[in-house]
């Protein structure tokens, strides 16, 4: 081919040279060799821009009268040795004009000698790991689908995988005043992430605004699941502007309780229904436990009320749950009295959100693929590393989470919720304006 003739023309000529090749019985194979040299077009056509905006003239162009004292007096040189870049389509040959007397900088950083991986591959292997893929196995995995040339050494996995603690770490500061939660979610689950010490809670808080869609809010670590510790996650939040939730859900446990009451204090609570279900169960006879949680779960099943004729017809029935089960199980029947003002206030809020408000089993399930993930690694070296990984997982698993659907109805109900929770009573400002002054 001419000396004359630019990579980018080569390019272009390789590709229709494969359209217009007979051999339609591998027309799969010859739409895979356009897809890498397409990729490597883009490349190529790229650099060449750069380079005549560098300059400020195309190939064998003069530079346009009046412009010489603008630019640098500059000019081409040849092509660098080609360079192999490695991405998602496999690794592709891409070539540097060689310039003198020009600044040069950007074309360097685009393609210079630390770029060897374009962001898409990189993006596919932070997937491929926080998927559960050990780093042998994305070393392996790209090998085989890629081909050796665009492999990835385990140390580079490694490296590229570092980027999620950056991405963390812009994660955690963001601003969340633009962020209006109508439910709020608690939980947390444990990790051992210091050495010589036992598996400790990282703390989660993720909710669903306004809007109906699902929100991953906050995570933190935690010594112990103590009011302190959340406490400190949700002043947090409320100090990157997140304002108070209709609904907080959590479990029972009483640091959380007390953080939530410190916190949002206007805010409703629920408690899970899950979790006081297994505590009902666990103190009742294996025998029993099938029509115990039976009887236990119809309290909750099928109410056709709303509002708070919905929360009397729910406190009727658990009337109904205690005079039967209390002279058997007087422990078990104390879990439902006990909490039973945690346990319905879910029932004020619109109809068609109560399965998914009165638990928090999703953040449950989430954490399970969080653990699944640290079995592949087996150890994890420290607290950061700790929280890249599982802040990693759960951001990827949130964008597949379920919202709610926002009806009108649903909206003006959430509305009024939100008025006659949130809103500062206006009477009582009235009435300390008329207090007459002393005299």
């Amino acid at each position: 081919m001419a000396s004359r003739v630019s990579p980018t023309e080569a390019i272009r000529a390789q590709i229709h040279e494969l359209f217009e090749a007979d051999d339609s019985g591998s027309l799969l194979g010859v739409v895979e060799q356009v897809a890498r040299l397409s990729v490597r077009l883009t490349f190529q056509s790229v650099i060449e821009e750069i380079v005549c905006g560098e300059l400020g003239r195309g190939r064998y162009e003069r530079r346009p009268a009046g412009e010489s004292g603008d630019l640098p007096p500059a000019y081409r040189n040849g092509w660098q040795k080609p360079r192999t870049l490695k991405t998602a389509l496999g690794a592709v040959e891409v070539q540097r004009p060689k310039l003198r007397h020009a600044h040069s900088a950007l074309c360097d950083q685009l393609f210079g000698k630390e770029v060897t991986r374009s962001n898409a591959l990189e993006t596919l292997v932070i997937s491929c790991w926080v998927r559960g893929l050990s780093d042998r196995d994305v070393e392996a995995m790209l090998a085989e689908v890629f081909g050796e040339q665009a492999a990835v050494s385990r140390t580079t996995v490694s490296r590229i995988c570092q980027r999620l603690r950056e991405e963390f770490e812009a994660w955690q500061r963001r601003d969340l005043s633009g962020t209006r939660i109508g439910y709020l979610f608690l939980d947390g689950s444990f990790f051992k992430m210091h050495p010589g010490a036992k598996a400790e809670p990282v703390l989660v808080a993720w909710g669903i605004d306004t809007d109906g869609q699902p929100v991953f809010l906050g995570l933190a670590p935690g010594a112990a699941e103590s009011a302190d510790a959340w406490r400190a996650l949700l002043d947090d939040l409320a100090g990157r502007g997140l304002s108070s939730p209709l609904l907080v859900i959590s479990d029972g446990g009483s640091g959380l309780c007390a953080a939530i009451e410190c916190a949002f204090p206007a805010s409703l609570h629920q408690r899970c229904l899950v979790h006081v279900c297994r505590n009902v169960i666990a103190k009742v006879p294996v025998h029993a436990q099938g029509e115990v949680k039976r009887d236990y779960w119809a309290i909750f099943d099928g109410i056709e009320q709303e509002g708070h004729t919905a929360v009397a017809e729910a406190r009727r029935r658990a009337a109904r749950f205690t005079a039967k089960w209390k002279p058997l199980y007087p422990s078990a029947v104390a879990c439902v009295e006990g909490n039973l003002d945690a346990l319905v206030p879910y029932l004020l809020f619109p109809k068609e959100h109560h399965k998914r408000i009165r638990h928090s089993n999703l953040i449950e399930r989430t954490f399970g693929e969080t653990r699944r993930r640290v079995k592949v690694i087996g150890r994890l070296p420290g607290e950061q590393s700790c929280l890249s990984l599982v802040w990693a997982v759960l951001d990827r698993a949130s964008r597949g989470w379920r919202g709610l659907t926002m009806t009108p109805k649903a909206l003006r109900q959430l509305q009024d919720l939100r008025r006659e929770l949130l809103a500062p009573p206006r009477h009582a400002e009235t009435a300390t304006e008329n207090v007459p002054a002393a005299a």
